[in-house]
């Protein structure tokens, strides 16, 4: 953290002294948008398990504190404050909360945009750790449910995700090393590939489709898959709600589950803010 500071602080100080340079402070749009079907993304809003009676919560906000914007190039500093929520459907409306990630961190995104295409790539460095809460347990029988017993689970990790977009779709990759974790079965290092494509002939309904793969360590290399489909109402790279149906298949996205195998299909929406 230290070190990314004190690279930091030089170029905010140089950025100064460029005369066609224009700051901004706490910008209401990203630098760098979203990647749509990667999981850990700023989200808003509800996923529900079809044929299943699980259902996902995410509360989650990212912001840029610092945009710098130089001619066809920006340079962005901010923050990132995330949960994951995993809850339970039963009835009466009840739903007990089984599961929480928690992430907080900062990030920089740096590109340059020239007509109809863009190219660039975000930095993070950032922690989660994760937890059961009190619906993953079965007071009448006063067990863990399912056999599982909470454990400690956190990782400290830096992320780089280099892109390039043209129109409406952006293909990326992503590297992250996990420099501290736990539990130890976990491998340090994560690799990912994926796209998004939004139709943009409507104006304001932009119809798309998005695909993760996510290579990653769990006693052995494991491949997860996103696939997503849906239709956002506003900007495609702006603010806007997005409906989508979602296809998981992969290591549990909920690290107190990151051993168990899971495939299912969820339909939702998510407030892009």
């Amino acid at each position: 953290m230290k070190k990314f500071i004190l690279i930091i602080l030089p170029l905010l100080c140089s950025s100064l002294t460029f005369p066609q340079s224009r700051i901004t402070w706490f910008s209401s749009d990203l630098n760098v948008q979203p990647f749509t079907a990667n999981f850990i993304e700023p989200r808003a809003g509800f996923a529900f398990e079809m044929g299943g009676k699980k259902i996902r919560l995410d509360i989650s906000r990212s912001q840029d504190i610092f945009l710098l914007n130089n001619k066809n190039s920006s340079l962005s500093f901010g923050i990132d404050l995330f949960t994951f929520t995993r809850l339970r459907a039963e009835s009466e409306f009840h739903f007990p909360v089984e599961a929480i990630d928690y992430l907080f961190g900062i990030n920089s995104g740096y590109k340059i945009t020239n007509d109809n295409t863009e190219y660039g790539l975000r930095f993070r460095l950032s922690h989660i750790s994760a937890h059961f809460v009190d619906g993953q347990y079965d007071y009448k029988l006063n067990f863990w449910r399912n056999g599982r017993t909470a454990t400690v689970y956190t990782r400290e990790f830096i992320e780089l995700f280099p892109y390039y977009r043209y129109n409406g779709l952006r293909v990326y990759g992503g590297l992250t090393y996990l420099f501290h974790r736990k539990p130890l079965d976990i491998g340090r290092g994560i690799y990912q590939a994926g796209f998004d494509y939004y139709y943009t002939k409507f104006e304001n309904i932009y119809p798309y489709v998005a695909y993760d793969f996510k290579l990653e360590k769990v006693n052995k290399f494991c491949g997860n898959n996103i696939l997503t489909a849906g239709v956002k109402f506003g900007d495609y790279k702006s603010h806007g709600l997005s409906l989508a149906i979602t296809y998981f298949a992969g290591k549990s996205v909920h690290g107190e589950y990151y051993d168990l195998n899971e495939s299912y299909t969820t339909i939702g929406f998510n407030l892009d803010l």
